[in-house]
């Protein structure tokens, strides 16, 4: 069996502001693309990007979003780039509990490999209305040693649906996803 050959890379950049009083505000910026080249047309399962979860999109379960516009049609939906975007204010409640509101913003696409599906594909500035947004709250617990998390994330714009009717159609409770973390997301 012959190896896969591709090359990828990864941006990611992390930016926290003290606001005092306890109070932060942090983001993330992350940029990651793989290109198969040579013996194959695709990259491997394992080395693709995923779209939902603790550490992402916390509106989406993991696997659940992307991508693009596609509505998750697999139980693993990957691809092989990806744009994200985070932002989160953390306030001090009492003790050491610790509240956060958060917008995540991103997704998934297929570029450059066999994938010929154009809801799947990345087409320059276009498909950038396929960004998936989601927000919510949550709240951290320090134990000194290790920060529990419990995040509650809505979709707030879910490119799946059709347009206009993408905004906080499923921004409800019975829609929520719970995301259980150890350590801050990012």
């Amino acid at each position: 069996m012959e190896f896969s050959q591709y090359v990828k890379a990864e941006f990611e950049y992390i930016k926290h502001f003290d606001l005092r009083n306890n109070k932060v505000f942090a983001t993330r910026t992350f940029f990651g693309i793989a290109i198969p080249y040579g013996n194959s047309n695709s990259i491997p399962f394992s080395r693709s990007y995923f779209g939902g979860g603790s550490n992402d999109n916390r509106a989406w379960r993991p696997y659940g979003l992307g991508p693009g516009r596609s509505g998750a049609r697999n139980d693993f939906n990957e691809a092989n780039m990806k744009i994200l975007l985070n932002a989160e204010f953390r306030f001090k409640i009492f003790g050491k509990l610790r509240g956060v509101l958060f917008v995540d913003a991103g997704n998934i696409w297929n570029v450059l490999d066999n994938v010929e599906d154009e809801e799947l594909i990345f087409d320059g500035l276009a498909s950038l209305k396929d960004i998936a947004v989601g927000s919510g709250f949550g709240f951290r617990y320090d134990f000194g040693f290790v920060v529990a998390r419990f995040d509650f994330g809505f979709k707030t714009y879910n490119p799946a649906h059709e347009e206009g009717k993408r905004w906080f159609r499923e921004y409800n409770f019975s829609n929520t996803v719970f995301n259980v973390g150890i350590n801050y997301p990012f």
